[in-house]
Formats: structure tokens, sequence, C-alpha cells
């Protein structure tokens, strides 16, 4: 007995090890693959002047930047867009058009970094942009335009718009009204609390830059693609801002010199969202307005032909921005800069040696960080007939470079602008190449903090159960998903091993279980194959058929009726069903209780949509819509929150009360229905039905298969449908998938703890949902256990069951349960063996996907498939994993077993 309960301690302090080093190993490599990368402080000086002794004069004094938040390249440029009048100012030469390309990640703090300092931001800049609350990546100590526009002490500064520049930028503006980026259901006032401060700002002339940040069309993005109906007019209504704008240039005496930039911070994809590498994410509008622009533009042809590539007029980086900003208002390249400057400018100055002073400028100031990184040094004398021999590239740019200075004023200003052009595009890419400094160290040893806890796992496993031919396909399916982790295809498109993995293990199971009972196994098979198919099929998802037809989009928003019906079906049934494990409360109360928690969530919902995508709220929906009053959506949010919070109180009394049996199984399963209305509370209108699907699955399990699955089967069981029950609901491993539809449900203002657990049960409702479902049968596989072996030996199984507690020494019905079904006698519970099997998978998955991004650190889909790919492992291990599978589920394991 002594040696068996030392075998059971070691085994969980094994199992725990390995949980807690799993936190350690995602640290360790964090700090080794997402380092800061070290900026030179400061605020750059202009070098040398030119042989006059004065610096190039501006064409401009003012500047007025209005970013429009994903204004992809088409929505200016091409047929049918609503920019009418930016069109127009193309066509007559008032406006230079751009291609801005924004490199990878395609979300808005490391695109305005890029776009205000011209440096290449961090990956980890993703992970900052969602914490409105973080003050790590400010740039009030980096050097850029907006400190270099300060500088000049020529004019005040304003924001008006998205307050990621207040957070970005503090105590720089001297008037701003800042607006939250994370509202993504509201498409008016957001952009209303900009344009009401534009009409008596165009008035003043006590500024020198006045910034707005428009969310309203990213808003619509998001919510219902670019092709929304929304679309088109939210375009002329930024249109008509930019008609104000230019109108005010054109009229007011203090605005004669002033450039009006429209840009987007980034694209989006076909689905409308953005983070990823798309040639739709990273393909922005870039236009330069003033009349003094009609001095040296030519006019250009528009509309523009459909590109599918989105690359219209010249291509440029949003790190060109800086450069050209600072020669067109005369201040000096922002130090961290590696963009280059924007030649189509060069005809403002019509001196030659202008031209060149302002292209060596910038090449001299991207050469200082050069210089910074690698020793090299301008003042070695190198001799030009080697540059190409050189022992680094470094070094070859500096001999370029030095020669390029030395023959300034004998080379025809073709032949240099030529030469300088293919020089500044060597040093970026040198300088891109070593944007990411990688502490292989640490990699390493975030990699073996990996392999240890997936060590301890497999020890503790192997304590807790027999290695039997069921855990095969458990360690096949974790196996082959590993190796799928360096391929970057298989990354992208991961959904598919999920979908084909569970369609294959659900045949299986139902099969052979149906087999057993003597059922139809045929038909039980394929109708479980059938639900599966309609799950994979709701939403199509990866990268590469992004926004191609699926369930929802050819019969759900084209049938809209057809989706409220089906919504309101899986609200009914989840009323039903919480009504039926309420049935030790009386019925005036539960009744009631059901009622008015289905009738809340259902009415936040419709209204919700309403705000949403009106365009769901059709026949009979209006008529709903038009008896749910008038109450704020937050309030009616707080209203579902805390009916949720009430109808939970009497299954946890329940489960802490109750003597171990059926009830506490009733109890268990009423916590479940009540997550699901959180669940559908959490999910957009779109996927609701998919919780529908997901109880007739649960339904086929419960009632076919859990009773005689081993833990083993039902661990895998949780696994491949936690996994694809997250893809199903439209995740992807592309941080553009990300849902902030509902994060803010319920909050009337930003609370990062609030915010990021409603955005993480958003985006793993349905893996929260499965986890839910999985105790479920876990307690029932234990039940029936337990019930057969007090059938076979009543006397001392009674009497066992009454001495522990509930929770036998040996794990509850392995001698009763391998007559029947040849279950693992294991002497430890169900539930350790069920979350050691998790921790294998988690641990093993997370090395393999460490493995992958250490190897194929210089690929080059490193930071647009690899690295949101180690984000999202970072979710699952920390969040549905740790949180979910092991945390709360543990407990509520504990109250229906204890």
């Amino acid at each position: 007995m002594r040696r068996s309960q030392y075998g059971s301690y070691l085994s969980t302090a094994l199992l725990v090890a390995a949980n807690l080093l799993i936190p350690v190993a995602i640290y360790i490599f964090a700090k080794g693959f997402f380092p800061y990368k070290p900026l030179l402080p400061g605020l750059a000086q202009y070098h040398e002047a030119p042989q006059d002794g004065r610096q190039p004069a501006p064409p401009f004094d003012r500047l007025v930047f209005m970013v429009v938040d994903a204004l992809r390249s088409d929505f200016v440029y091409t047929d049918g867009t609503g920019f009418q009048f930016t069109q127009s100012l193309i066509k007559d030469g008032a406006a230079m058009p751009f291609t801005a390309h924004a490199t990878s990640p395609t979300v808005t703090m490391p695109r305005l970094k890029a776009i205000t300092t011209g440096s290449i931001p961090s990956f980890l800049d993703v992970i900052l942009n969602l914490d409105e609350a973080d003050t790590s990546s400010q740039l009030s100590a980096q050097d850029s335009w907006l400190a270099q526009m300060k500088a000049k002490k020529t004019g005040k500064l304003l924001l008006y718009g998205d307050d990621t520049w207040l957070k970005l930028f503090p105590d720089t503006f001297d008037r701003a009204d800042g607006t939250s980026s994370f509202f993504v259901s509201d498409f008016t006032e957001v952009d209303n609390n900009v344009t009401r401060h534009i009409t008596s700002e165009l008035r003043q002339d006590d500024w020198n830059t006045m910034v707005l940040h428009y969310l309203g069309l990213d808003h619509i993005g998001h919510k219902s693609g670019p092709r929304s109906v929304n679309m088109v007019p939210k375009q002329h209504e930024m249109d008509g801002i930019v008609r104000e704008i230019y109108g005010a240039l054109e009229t007011q005496p203090h605005l004669q010199s002033t450039l009006l930039v429209l840009i987007g911070d980034h694209g989006m994809n076909d689905a409308g969202n953005h983070g990823a590498s798309s040639a739709g994410e990273t393909s922005s509008a870039l236009v330069f307005m003033s009349p003094k622009l009609k001095s040296i533009a030519k006019p250009a042809a528009v509309p523009a032909p459909f590109d599918e590539d989105f690359q219209y007029y010249t291509k440029v980086d949003q790190s060109d921005l800086a450069p050209t900003l600072g020669a067109l208002l005369g201040f000096p390249v922002p130090k961290n800069n590696l963009g280059a400057f924007i030649q189509d400018f060069l005809p403002f100055w019509s001196n030659r040696h202008d031209q060149m002073h302002l292209l060596l400028s910038n090449a001299k100031q991207i050469f200082d960080i050069i210089a910074a990184a690698s020793g090299v040094s301008l003042t070695t004398d190198y001799a030009s007939s080697t540059c190409r021999d050189l022992s680094t590239v470094a070094e070859e740019l500096a001999c370029e470079l030095q020669s390029i200075s030395q023959s300034v004023n004998t080379d025809s200003s073709d032949d240099q602008e030529k030469r300088l052009s293919m020089w500044l595009q060597r040093a970026q890419e040198l300088m891109s190449s070593m944007a990411s400094n990688y502490d292989m160290s640490k990699l390493v040893q975030g990699g073996a903090s990996a392999v240890l806890a997936l060590t301890l796992a497999i020890a503790s496993l192997i304590m807790v159960g027999d290695a039997r031919w069921n855990l095969l396909p458990f360690a096949a399916i974790t196996i082959l998903y590993g190796i799928m982790m360096f391929a970057s295809s298989y990354v992208e498109e991961e959904h598919h091993f999920w979908y084909w993995s569970a369609s294959a293990w659900l045949f299986y199971v139902t099969l052979s279980r149906a087999t057993r009972q003597k059922r139809t196994p045929a038909i039980t098979a394929v109708a479980a194959l059938v639900v599966m198919r309609l799950i994979r099929g709701w939403n199509q998802t990866g990268q590469k058929f992004a926004g191609e037809p699926d369930i929802v989009k050819i019969f759900m928003t084209s049938n809209p009726q057809l989706l409220w019906c089906l919504s309101i079906l899986t609200y009914l049934i989840t009323a039903v069903k919480l009504r039926n494990r309420l049935d030790g409360l009386p019925r005036a109360i539960s009744v009631p209780l059901v009622t008015v928690l289905i009738t809340t969530a259902l009415s936040f919902k419709v209204a919700f949509c309403n705000e949403d995508s009106p365009e769901l709220i059709v026949g009979f929906m209006k008529t709903v819509l038009s008896y749910l009053g008038e109450a704020s959506l937050v309030g009616r949010a707080q209203a579902v929150f805390a009916m949720l919070a009430l109808g939970s109180v009497y299954p946890v009394y329940s489960l802490l009360t109750q003597p171990y049996g059926k009830s506490r199984l009733q109890d268990m399963k009423t916590l479940h229905h009540l997550y699901t209305v959180l669940a559908l509370t959490q999910s957009r209108v779109t996927n609701l039905p998919l919780f529908l699907l997901f109880q007739i699955l649960q339904l086929f399990l419960e009632r076919l298969a859990a009773p005689r699955l081993e833990t083993a089967e039902i661990s895998t069981t949780s696994l491949v449908l936690q996994l694809a029950s997250f893809f199903a609901m439209g995740g992807t491993n592309a941080i553009s998938s990300v849902d902030l539809s509902n994060a803010y449900n319920g909050i009337s203002g930003y609370n990062v703890v609030a915010v990021g657990i409603l955005t993480f049960v958003s985006n793993f409702a349905g893996p929260v949902w499965w986890a839910s479902a999985t105790n479920v049968l876990l307690l029932q596989r234990k039940l029936a256990a337990a019930t057969a072996t007090a059938t076979t030996t009543p006397t001392n199984g009674a009497a066992e069951i009454s001495a522990t507690g509930g929770t036998m020494t040996k794990d509850s019905g392995e001698e009763g349960e391998s007559k029947s079904s040849s279950s693992s006698s294991s002497s430890e519970s169900v539930w350790h063996q069920h979350i050691a099997l998790w921790t294998v998978f988690v641990t093993a998955s997370l090395g393999f996907v460490m493995a992958a991004c250490t190897a194929l650190r210089t690929h080059l889909f490193i930071w647009t498939v690899f690295s949101p790919k180690y984000l999202y492992s970072m979710a699952w291990s920390l969040g549905q994993h740790l949180l979910v599978n092991v945390g709360l589920g543990g407990l509520l394991y504990w109250l229906g077993t204890r």
C-alpha cells in the first residue's frame, strides 16, 4: 500500500512539474525569439550641409496626416469606389498615388511604428497591440517625424482618432481626443468623434501637424468583409473629409503650404481581417495631396484596372514615408529609419546638388545604423575596385557609399540616383536580415525545457496507466501533428489535419461501440460523419481559401431567416436541457429562471446583430426587434452575465452538498448548459447553429460511447474535437483571424482582465465548450464504472465508495470495467490519466513548434507563418490547457467526484 501511495504521489508530482515547466519554457523561448531590438537614442541632426552651407528648402511647412484604418489600395484607386473626389485630384495632378507595402505583422501598432519612425517593428508588437494598458512600446524616447515636427517649435501637434497614437507618443500632442480601436461594432460614432474637430481646427493657425485616424472602415471589414454594403458609404464619408481638408488648403491663407497625406496603416483580406501577409493585407493606399503638387506630378489614369495583387501605381514601403516627410517638411531623417526617400518628389528641388544631398543624407543616416550594428566605418579608405571583394556586406556598403560620395560632382545625376537606389535597397535588405537578433542560448533552453516537461509528462502517464493499444491513436496524432509544424503550408492549412483526424476518430468510435452494443453500426457512424461534415464546412478558414464559399456564406447570410430559425432552436434546446437539469428546484423558480436567462441572452444577440450586421435582421426578426425596447447593449450583456451567475449558484451548491452519484452528474451538465449560453453570447451570430451540431455530436458520445470509452479514448475525442471546433468557428494560425467583435460585451470602458477573458472566450468558445463536455463524459464514465463495480462486488464496492466519499482507491470501476469493455487497470484516477495525456500532447506540440521556429528562423515565412503559430501555441498551452482543461476542468471534476 505504501509503495502504491508513493507511486501515486510521485506520478502526481511529475505531472505538476511538467505543467509548471510549460510557462517557463514559453517565457524563455519567447525571450530569445522576440527580443527588443537596440535603437539609436536621441533626435537626428542634419548631416553636413551642402556646398552653399544651407539645407534644401522644404516645399511644405504644415502636415495633415489622415489615416484610414485598413484602407486597402483598391478602395481608393479602382472603379466603384467611394473616393471619387480623391480620384479627381489624382487625375488633375494635385495628388500623387502610391501603394504602400505594409510588412507583417499587419496590425495597427507595429504599422504606426514603421510609418512614424521608418524602422522595422518587432513581431512582439502584435501582443502589445492587444494590450491597451501596455507602456513598454512607447516611442517617446525614439526619434520619429512627430518628434522632429515638435522639435521645430513652429506649431502644436494635434491628434483625433485611434488612441494607439496617445499610447505610442505620450506627452507629444498638445490637443487630442482619442477613441478606442477595439469597439469593432461601432461604424459611426468612432468616426464622428474625429470629424467633429476638423472644421474648427482648420481655422486655427497654431498647429503644424494634425493627425486624424479613422477606424470605421476597419470595423466594417472585421464585421462584414470588404464587400459589405456599408463599405462604399464609408468610403464616401472618408472622401468627404478629404474634400473638406483639400478645400481648406485651397482657400485658407495659412494652409497654402500644407501637405495632406491619406494612408492606410494596412489593408485587409477577403474575409475583412488583417495581421498576416496576404496581398490584400499588405497593400495599403498612400496619397499625397496639395495644390503645389501640380507643378511636379503627372496626372495618372483613374480608376485603375483591378489588380489581384493590389499593386497600383508606384509601390513603396511604409517606412519610406519617414525620410520623404523629412525632406518635404524640412527636418532630419529620424535616426532609426530604414526607409528610402521617394524619388518622385525630387523635382521639387531644381538644383541637382540639393537632390543629391537629400539622397546622400538618407543613405548616410541608414549607414549610421549599419555602423552601430556591425562596427564598420566610412573613415576607412576603401578602393572602389575591390568593393565587391570585401569580407562582409556591411564593408561592401561602406565602400560603395564612400565611392558614391566622392563621385557626386563628376557622375551624371541619373547615374548617381541609380547607384544610390541600388545601395539603399542592399542596405535595407541587410538591416531587415539583422532585424531578428535571435538569442540562440535562450532558444535552446526554451526547447530543452519543453522536452523536459514532455519527459516528465510521459513518465507520469506510464506510472498512472498501462501502455495499451488505445494510446496508439493519441500518439499517432501527436507525432503527425508535430511533423506538420516544419512545413509552412501545413501550418497555414492546419484545420484539414484536425477535420480529417476528428472524422476518422469519430467513425472508429461510433462504429466499434455500436457493434459492441449490437446496434446498427453503419447508420450511427454515418450520422456522426454527417454532423462532422457540416461542422467542418461551416466556415472556410486557413490562408489559401479564406473568403471562399462555405455554409455561412452560401446558406446563412443569404438566408437570414434560416439562420435565425436554427439559432432560436439552439437557444430553445439549451433552455429545455437547463430546465430538465434544474428539476431539483421548484418549477416556480426553475421555469422563470431559465425563461428569463434564455430570453435575455437571445434579446442581446438580436440587438447586437442589429448593430453589428443589420442586414441579417429581416422578416420576423424585425418584429422581434421592435419588442426589445431601447436598453443599451452593455446593459443587456451585463444582464446575461448576471443571470448566468445566478443560475450557477444552485448547481455549485448542489455539487458541494450532495452525495456522490448521478445527482452530481446532473449538476455538471447544468453548468455545461450554462456555459453554452455564455458561448452563444460570445460567438458571432452566424456561428450559433454550430452549437446545435456540437450538442448532437455530444448526444452521440453520451448515449453510445462514453460509458464504455476508456480514458485514453475520451481524451483523444476531446483533443480532436477541441482543435477541430476552433477552426470550424473561423479560427486560423494567422493573427488576422482573432475575433474582437465580442471583446467588449457588457463593458463600457477598457479593462485588460475583462477584455482578455471575453476575447479568449470569443475565440476559443468551441474548444472551451468541448472541454466542459469532456468533464461530463469523464464523470459519466466514472459513474458507469462505479455502478459496474458495485454490481459485481456490492458489499465491498459499496463499502469502498462510502469509505472514500465517492473516490475509490482504485479508479472507480476498473475491475468491473475490465469485464465489460477491457478497460485499463490503472491505479490512478481517470482525471490524472486524462490530464497526463493532454500534457503529453501540449508539451510535445510546443516542443515541435519551438524546434520548427529555431530550425527555420531564416525561412522566408518565419514572421508570417511560424511566429504567429508560436503565439497561438502560447494561447493553447497557457489559456486552453492550463487555465481551462487543467484549472477549470480540474475544479469541476473535483466537485463532481470528491
